[in-house]
């Protein structure tokens, strides 16, 4: 730059300007990006008769579809990604409504299209999230009438407080945590009178200090593990009363157990930094007997 030299202020603001966009830039791209595939490998005891093969749960969360990090079509992508995964059943976390961040939003039947398109033998099961809680001050939400019939015109069922059968697993999905008071009583006991391998469907980690230490799999999201962790502080916030005990992966207290999932969307600023989107295949397998 030939008048760098005469005006080494302006060049120093310039250039720091210019970083400050390519890290930005750089930071919307990695909320933009296809999300990982994280595996786990699960053992549940399996009820009396049922078949003692394993079952493959693909668990699908905090899609937040607006702009610009998410799109309808990123998120073919992603269901595209999740069908060629064969999963046996697919699970949705909830946090479906995106929120304005500069770009595109959409209404809360839009939010959801895209899993018309989700394929599996054992159908797919949904939670809403805090993003789904229709208020005073959220209306783009739907009541819980309007959202059940939304997502059955689609072939989805919506659980909240109550329990399914699919397959040799009984399927509880639980009310948010965050804006509504879930029964987790009545749910568990829901999934007792259905029967099967309890795997419990949630929005949020705060559902799992209050479970009983028995063998169960939770499956939730909300956390978008920290959506922005520091290099070498790592996680340093979650939306949790927990704080971030619970932020991310795997964790197992006595005999139960919980995955936290990142999502694929994003809240507040369309960004992410050492917290890629992700989605889990989950295979679940019979516990040995017990002799």
């Amino acid at each position: 730059m030939k008048g760098a030299g005469r005006y080494p202020v302006l060049t120093g603001v310039a250039i720091l300007l210019l970083l400050i966009v390519a890290v930005l830039g750089w930071l919307v791209m990695n909320a933009r990006a296809m999300p990982v595939v994280r595996r786990a490998d699960i053992a549940l005891p399996y009820p009396p008769g049922a078949p003692r093969r394993p079952v493959t749960v693909a668990l699908l969360t905090d899609t937040h579809l607006s702009g610009p990090d998410n799109s309808p079509a990123r998120m073919a992508r992603i269901v595209a990604r999740i069908n060629a995964l064969h999963p046996d059943l697919i699970l949705l976390g909830g946090d479906y409504i995106g929120d304005a961040k500069g770009g595109a939003i959409y209404d809360a039947r839009a939010s959801i299209a895209s899993f018309a398109s989700l394929r599996a033998p054992l159908g797919v099961v949904a939670v809403l999230g805090n993003h789904d809680s229709r208020s005073r001050k959220n209306r783009r939400a739907l009541s819980q009438p309007d959202w059940r019939a939304a997502f059955s015109k689609i072939g989805i069922t919506l659980l909240q407080d109550g329990a399914v059968r699919r397959g040799p697993l009984a399927i509880g999905g639980v009310k948010d945590i965050y804006t509504r008071k879930p029964d987790i009583g009545a749910t568990l006991a829901a999934m007792a009178r259905v029967g099967g391998a309890p795997v419990l469907l949630s929005h949020g980690p705060d559902v799992f200090p209050p479970l009983p230490d028995a063998p169960i799999l939770a499956l939730v999201g909300h956390t978008h593990c920290g959506q922005v962790a520091l290099p070498f502080a790592g996680i340093v916030y979650v939306p949790s009363r927990y704080g971030t005990r619970y932020a991310c992966g795997l964790y197992r207290d006595g005999a139960k157990l919980m995955i936290v999932a990142a999502g694929v969307g994003t809240s507040g600023l369309p960004i992410r930094l050492l917290a890629p989107p992700d989605i889990w295949l989950v295979t679940i397998r019979p516990a040995p007997d017990v002799q």
